[in-house]
């Protein structure tokens, strides 16, 4: 059994091997203390490779709270119309919810060309300036 929990863990870790990118900050004693928008605009100024790369990160967030918010509503409104079920409809609202910040994130994606950066090293590499400036 032993050796199967240990295959077990070792597939998904490969799997999963970018958390590794962010567990100097999240395996801590102390947390992080929390960043502002401030710092974040000073290490987008500092950064001239990440930077960029954080900051349209960031912008994408806007494409999948918009598309989350509209999803949600035209999905729940949609079965509400036609089923006049509550429970279809908090669950449309759900759905809709998830589908369309996935389809806002893809929208970004290619609006913003973030398929060109990796913004997996700026939100690392942020989050050591951070680590760095706060201690």
């Amino acid at each position: 059994m032993a050796s199967f929990w240990d295959s077990y863990k070792e597939f998904w870790s490969e799997r999963f091997s970018f958390l590794s990118n962010y567990s100097n900050a999240i395996q801590r004693d102390r947390p992080l203390h929390p960043w502002t928008d401030s710092d974040v605009d000073q290490f987008i100024a500092l950064d001239p490779v990440h930077g960029p790369a954080l900051k349209s990160a960031r912008d994408a967030v806007q494409f999948g709270i918009t598309g989350s918010a509209l999803g949600a509503a035209f999905t729940a409104g949609y079965a509400w119309k036609y089923s006049r079920s509550l429970h279809g409809a908090a669950l449309s609202f759900l759905a809709g919810g998830v589908f369309g910040w996935t389809f806002g994130h893809e929208i970004a994606n290619h609006a913003l060309q973030l398929y060109r950066l990796d913004t997996l090293a700026a939100e690392a590499k942020f989050l050591e300036w951070w680590k760095n400036k706060s201690e």
